[in-house]
């Protein structure tokens, strides 16, 4: 191609075309990516590519504009560029920066799957869980996890059982651990087991039972949060519960637990006693086997965060 400029207005020049159109073209031909674009391209473009991409060159400009604008587009959240194809001038589309931002965020958000979680699970971090003298050693246990769960995510690792009082940080530390798993692109499901298990019981009579415990069961890695927090039938135990520890433990799945009740008290006093008030020392004895091989204990103590 000669001079483009020189070009796009001898183009101008030879056609007959109503003044209002031409008006429409020339701020076109006269736009400054326009002419950068076939000045960069004039070796592949043909000697009547301009004219026969003209309405091409009509939809960048105006789609650039109502784009830089932040208006409504023909393909919202996609920013139009000029191409090359066939020795012709044709528009493109590629992501926006925002819309690559936003996808990437839902991918992100997709690896998290919670289930009666509080909202602010989202937004727990590391970096914002402040360590204390008597928090120290759960953070450390935390970190340690998410490292060797990195480093090899087909060996089985234990989890933790967090134990403590109200408001020490039990769940956002659960929380914390999730969202670190999603930065490194690992799906985690974590679980109000209480509500759960209010759950399990209306899916009786919703005949979906199954499909939804398997949807926890199998899980890649799985958190059951205040696990304990209500009396528990001998059903939710045995199989509920006790089916989702059994399948985690045969197949080797990374499982979390938070509780109020250290593992000895949550085995004598809540496991052990069903809701009739019967003893049944064996069954809690094998749900906490499970439990101990699947996690670590680790205590937290402390001030209650959700009063200050």
């Amino acid at each position: 191609m000669e001079n483009v400029r020189e070009v796009l207005k001898e183009l101008m020049s030879k056609r007959k075309l109503d003044t209002k159109f031409q008006d429409l073209m020339s701020a076109v031909y006269e736009d400054p990516d326009v002419l950068a674009f076939c000045q960069k391209h004039k070796t592949e473009l043909s000697p009547d590519s301009v004219a026969r991409s003209a309405s091409k060159l009509y939809e960048y400009v105006q789609e650039r504009n109502k784009y830089n604008r932040h208006e409504p587009t023909l393909m919202p959240g996609y920013q139009p560029i000029l191409i090359v194809n066939n020795h012709l001038i044709e528009v493109s589309y590629r992501p926006s920066k925002q819309l690559l931002a936003d996808e990437k965020q839902r991918a992100f958000n997709s690896r998290i799957k919670s289930v009666n979680m509080p909202k602010m699970i989202r937004r727990a971090r590391f970096e914002d869980f402040y360590p204390d003298a008597n928090r120290q050693s759960a953070l450390n246990a935390a970190l340690d996890f998410v490292q060797a769960y990195e480093a090899n995510p087909q060996q089985f690792h234990k989890g933790l059982y967090l134990s403590g009082s109200f408001g020490v940080g039990k769940t956002y530390l659960l929380g914390a651990i999730a969202n670190e798993l999603a930065s490194q692109e690992f799906v985690s499901t974590l679980v109000h087991f209480p509500s759960f298990a209010v759950e399990m019981k209306n899916a009786i009579g919703e005949n979906n039972l199954t499909e939804k415990l398997n949807a926890i069961k199998k899980a890649p890695i799985l958190m059951l949060d205040d696990v304990g927090a209500d009396a528990m039938s001998s059903w939710v135990r045995d199989e509920v519960l006790g089916v989702i520890l059994e399948y985690r433990m045969q197949n080797e799945l990374p499982t979390f637990f938070s509780s109020n009740f250290s593992m000895n008290q949550l085995e004598k006093e809540h496991l052990q006693v069903n809701q009739r008030g019967e003893s049944e020392p064996l069954k809690a004895k094998r749900l906490m086997e499970r439990i101990k091989f699947l996690a670590t204990e680790i205590t937290m103590v402390g001030v209650n965060r959700r009063q200050s």
